[in-house]
Formats: structure tokens, sequence, C-alpha cells
């Protein structure tokens, strides 16, 4: 077990110290070279740049842009899922739960690179766009899973007890119910995080929100495959950052909800 929970930490805490503290780390830039070549740590990219110190300044767009869309996607749809659920309890209030709920299920329905493509193309390019594009491509599954936690509180018997004890509404709701959501909230964290790294990984992959040559580790595995045979460190080394932030999330968030 404490295998495991090194493991996990090690995995976590690689990616988020390179990409929190890179762009302190990487210094001065240096000048461009040639493309694909092994000079320097980890060679030269695709027009000629340091991959090592790429690699430092790569890391905090996709880390900040996902950590910041998940708040917002969080901060909107919990108070949503938990309205809906407490609604979908009570018979007089199940309209409050569909108003609310089928036009997410609209949004469900659609693919979320397809979802990114399309609003991105309504939108400025730029970090603050990719934030709320990645929100809303989330929001209605958080939706979801709050609406699901609420409403098991929301149905059982220490509900009712409260209700006939004369508690508010507002007690009920956020005291008893938000707090009943917690576990099952801390348990999806992780699974919206990697959800989000990989819908902002995507978007730069795909040229969205991002400048074809920005320093960010997925903008870094796009334009360098073509030299991968060439340079691969340029390819291999932000791509496993990538999937490291993304295991390291997910166990370690696995970890804190069962200690719950």
């Amino acid at each position: 077990m404490r295998r495991r929970r090194g493991f996990a930490v090690v995995l976590l805490a690689v990616p988020l110290v390179l990409a929190l503290a890179g762009p302190w780390l990487a210094g001065t830039p240096e000048p461009r070279g040639v493309s694909f070549t092994a000079g320097g740590l980890l060679g030269t990219d695709f027009v000629g740049r340091d991959v090592w110190e790429q690699v430092l300044l790569g890391g905090r767009s996709v880390v900040v842009v996902a950590v910041l869309a998940t708040l917002l996607a969080y901060a909107a749809g919990v108070p949503l899922g938990l309205l809906a659920g407490m609604a979908a309890a009570l018979a007089g209030r199940r309209w409050v739960d569909e108003v609310l709920m089928r036009p997410l299920d609209l949004l469900l329905a659609v693919p979320s690179l397809l979802l990114l493509v399309m609003l991105a193309a309504l939108l400025s390019p730029g970090p603050a766009a990719l934030v709320g594009i990645v929100a809303l491509i989330g929001l209605p599954e958080v939706v979801r899973i709050s609406r699901a936690a609420a409403l098991q509180a929301a149905g059982g018997t220490a509900m009712e007890a409260l209700r006939l004890q004369g508690e508010t509404w507002w007690r009920r709701a956020i005291g008893y119910a938000g707090r009943s959501m917690v576990p099952t909230l801390v348990a999806d964290v992780g699974v919206r995080l990697v959800g989000a790294l990989y819908l902002v990984a995507s978007a730069s992959f795909l040229g969205v929100g991002l400048a074809p040559d920005a320093s960010d580790w997925a903008v870094m595995v796009d334009r360098n495959r073509t030299g991968m045979f060439l340079q691969p460190w340029a390819v291999v080394v932000p791509a496993l950052l990538i999937v490291a932030l993304s295991v390291g999330l997910n166990l370690t968030f696995d970890r804190a909800a069962v200690r719950r």
C-alpha cells in the first residue's frame, strides 16, 4: 500500500513541479538552432528550440487551464445538481428537475471533441476561452453526478426526519444533502480533472486556443511528431508527463475517496 501511495505521489509530483516551477527554472531562452538535433539535454524541436527548455515552459498552460476549467464546472454544476436532486425527491417540484436536466442532456449528446471545435470557432482564441469551453463541456456530467448524490440523500429517511422536525430547506439541502455529497464529489474530481486535461491537450493538439508554436506539452507532441524518428524526446517526454499527470491525479483522488 505504501509503495502504491509513493508511486502515485511521484507520478503526480514530477509533472506538477515541472509545470508550476518550470517557467522560473527555464532561465533565459537559448537562441534557436537546427531542427531535430541531439544537442543539449533533450535535443532540439521542430524550430530548433531546446526541448528541455520547452518542457519547463510548456506544462503551466495545460495544468492551469485544466484546473480552472474543473473548478468552474464544479462551481456551476454542484449547486445545479443539488437543486435538481432536491426537486426530484419532491412530487410537486419535479418540473424543476426536468427544466434543469433536459438542456444538459442535449450537451451530453454531442461528442466532446466536436463540441470543443464548434465552440472554439465561435470564440476568440486564448486560454480564457479554452477555460470556458472545457468547463461547459464538463458541466453536464458534474451536474448529473451531483444530482445523483443529492437525490440519494434527499430520498432517505434522515431527510424526512429533518423535514418533520421543521428544519428549513436550506438546512436540509446544504447542511445534510450537501455534506452527504462530498465523498462522491471527491472521488469524481480526479475523473473530471483527467477529462479536462484530455480536452485541453486535445485542443492544443488540434491547434485550438493556442499558437502553433506555443510552449505547451500537447503542442509539442503535435508539432514534433514529424521528427519522431530523428529526435524522439521532443514527443516522448511531454507525452509521458501528460500521462503521468493523469494517472497520478486518478490514483491520488481514489485514495482520498477511500480514506473518507
